[in-house]
């Protein structure tokens, strides 16, 4: 029998949970991450990890260390990603989670540990090297589109360290080519799109410098979810149609592990929990904790 609003529930109960669910199913962030401490304990090892990335990693950390001034967010990490892969990190707020975006494009203070892509040590370049050598292109969470600026000056920007600018109005007439939504908007400024379309022309951006890799942070963040929808589609063409490899950090836990190949729950700057997308939907402690029921 359904229940009456206000009837049968507890009034000192709140929402303030990590992410979503019923009122009566969600759960504190203390305990969250009190009991993902717990499972943390008995993480994955290296070789569980490599065997997830099919043992042919073309983005690899080992055993890093890595944060921001003196302070180390990272503790002795490992990571692997195959070609044409897609991960996904989930986790509680502070975990990690967007650090190692950082550090594998750059943005943090590396204090031990090695990151690789295609075999290459790629640890100690700058994000410009990471881009233009390495194929890694970062897609920030925030909305960083310049909004008095056309659509078509904004994709030329993305194109800033081609020597040759022909080179990246090449690239953005591909992109109106694959995306009719920002062709029939190319002279329009980018203040006038609607926020999937926003994101759409971020992730676009990254794209003309074709790398082969690409950090996406918070994908869904802000968004409708007819927009949430669509922003995935195009993520999963990219992986797919265009063999992108794909790292991921996404908040709606259970939006991003149905898109990736394989997730990592991450607690205290360490991975606690690895698994394909589906075998972490399907964990009854990865549902509880972080996916509202």
């Amino acid at each position: 029998m359904a229940r009456e609003p206000g009837k049968g529930t507890d009034p000192t109960k709140s929402a303030r949970g990590y992410h979503m669910g019923a009122v009566d199913t969600v759960i504190s962030v203390e305990d969250v991450v009190r009991e993902a401490e717990q499972i943390a304990e008995a993480g994955p090892t290296r070789e569980e990890i490599a065997k997830l990335a099919r043992n042919e990693a073309f983005l690899s950390i080992e055993s890093l260390r890595a944060g921001y001034g003196q302070m180390e967010i990272l503790h002795n990490l490992d990571l692997q990603v195959a070609k044409r892969e897609s991960l996904c990190l989930i986790g509680p707020n502070g975990a990690g989670k967007s650090t190692i975006l950082h550090s594998i494009f750059g943005f943090t203070n590396i204090f031990g540990g090695k990151i690789s892509v295609g075999g290459e040590d790629v640890t100690r370049l700058s994000p410009k090297d990471k881009l233009r050598r390495s194929g890694i292109a970062y897609i920030l969470q925030d909305n960083s589109v310049f909004p008095d600026m056309t659509v078509e000056e904004n994709l030329w920007m993305g194109g800033f360290l081609q020597s040759n600018t022909d080179k990246a109005k090449e690239a953005a007439e591909r992109v109106f080519q694959k995306y009719s939504r920002l062709a029939e908007r190319r002279g329009k400024p980018a203040r006038v799109l609607s926020g999937g379309e926003r994101r759409l022309l971020e992730i676009s951006r990254a794209l003309v410098m074709e790398p082969e890799i690409l950090l996406v942070d918070e994908p869904s963040i802000g968004l409708e979810p007819r927009f949430i929808d669509m922003v995935f589609e195009i993520l999963r063409d990219l992986q797919i149609t265009e063999g992108k490899t794909i790292v991921m950090v996404e908040q709606n836990a259970k939006k991003g592990l149905e898109f990736a190949d394989i997730g990592y729950v991450l607690v205290s700057g360490q991975v606690a929990m690895a698994g394909t997308g589906d075998d972490l939907l399907k964990d009854p402690q990865v549902g509880r904790l972080f996916l509202g029921g």
